[in-house]
Order: structure tokens, then sequence, then C-alpha cells
């Protein structure tokens, strides 16, 4: 948080809420500060989305977070996904998805480098499904082992060109702060994070719009004449 103020800019931070203790401070730090606050599962163990009759058991201990954390958004752990299950689950909207990724464990792509409305008829109930379209940190520098960022400036090039929504998933987990030492096997020093944030402000200077999850769904809705 005190790096993208730094730069001027924010995120939406989406935290699994059984899998380490979080702090109630931590949580209204989050959007005291003006980031956005998202559940991103329930135990990170790739067991949520087993079958439908237990995805629908667990929907009602992650609603019980989205009430506690008084938020509307879910990021699914790994990827995994099926949309229409989801209506299970109290959201407004979710990155559960992404445009193309074969790296994925459930690499069925949205194909779409733009936001939509996943409708349920019979519940009566919508959510705005927002695909990352940027390859993942983990994956560009743990898994392909790159060194730079041409990937994501090349990717995002393309993007601005189609007039999409260029949305990255990082984990600060995964960087690097600076503090101990050289970055451990599994990270990557947060200079690299650095660099394309400010590639981002200097390459495109006023063209972009950097909202919260929340506020890209409530466009979203606006522009396709829905309501929650």
């Amino acid at each position: 948080m005190d790096l993208e103020e730094e730069l001027g800019v924010r995120s939406t931070f989406f935290i699994v809420p059984e899998r380490y203790p979080v702090s109630k401070e931590l949580l209204k730090e989050i959007t005291a500060r003006g980031f956005g606050l998202g559940v991103h599962g329930l135990k990170h163990d790739g067991k949520l989305f087993l079958s439908h009759d237990i995805f629908q058991k667990k929907a009602a201990e992650v609603n019980a977070y989205l009430r506690a954390w008084n938020t509307r958004g879910f990021s699914s752990p790994s990827m995994h996904h099926q949309l229409d299950w989801m209506h299970h689950l109290h959201i407004d909207y979710s990155t559960s998805t992404f445009d193309t990724d074969p790296f994925e464990p459930q690499p069925d792509g949205a194909c779409t480098i733009f936001p939509f409305v996943v409708h349920h008829v019979p519940k009566q109930h919508i959510f705005v499904e927002m695909p990352y379209t940027l390859v993942q940190d983990f994956t560009l520098f743990v898994i392909l082992k790159k060194k730079d960022i041409e990937l994501w400036t090349k990717k995002l090039a393309w993007i601005a060109r189609a007039g999409g929504m260029a949305l990255l998933n990082t984990h600060p987990d995964y960087m690097h702060f600076g503090h101990g030492g050289k970055p451990r096997r599994e990270e990557y020093t947060v200079d690299l994070y650095r660099e394309f944030i400010l590639h981002v402000k200097a390459t495109y200077g006023n063209e972009y719009w950097n909202p919260v999850h929340s506020e890209v769904a409530e466009f979203v809705r606006s522009r396709a004449n829905v309501t929650l």
C-alpha cells in the first residue's frame, strides 16, 4: 500500500480468510486508505470447486466473510471457476478468470479483454466478471523465469490499442521488498512492479483510468443498464 500510494495508483486486495491470520486492523486500513478489498476463496487449498455440492456448502462460509468484511468482491484461488455456481455467492464483482493463460490449472480462458456481466435468471442475480489480462507475476517471474517486464509492456500496448481493460494480478507475498538480502527462490524484486507502474504513467499519461474493482463493476452495470 505504501508503494502504490507513492506511485499514485491503487489496487484491490483479495485476501484468503482461512489460510493465515487476518487482523481486523489490516482490513480497516486497506479500505480507509482508499484501496479495494475482496475475499480470495476460503482456504486456497484447491478444493472449493471440487463439486457443486461442495461449493454450495462452502459458499455459505465465504458469504459470512463477505458480510463481516463489508465487501461484495470475490476472487477464486488459482483461478478455478464455474461462473454459474458463483451465483451462490453474495457478490457484485469477481476476478476468477483470465483472457487467455495456458499455465493455469483450469486453462479455459474467458477470451476477452473486457469485463462482462454474468447473469443467472432463476436466482435473479448478476455479477461483473473482470478477467485478468496481463500474465500473473508468479507465472512471469517464477515459472517463466523472466528477468524483465517486456511481456507486460507488450501486452499492455496491445490492450491499449484495443481500448480494453488491463488487469494485473500480483502477489505481495512473492515480492521481495529489499529486506534480508537477495530474493528467495519464489520471490522477485519489487523493483519490477515499480518499473511497470512507472512505465504505465510515463507511456499513457492521463489516458487511462485506475479504478478499484467496485468502481469497474459500477461502471459496467451502468453501461449495461442492469441493477443488482
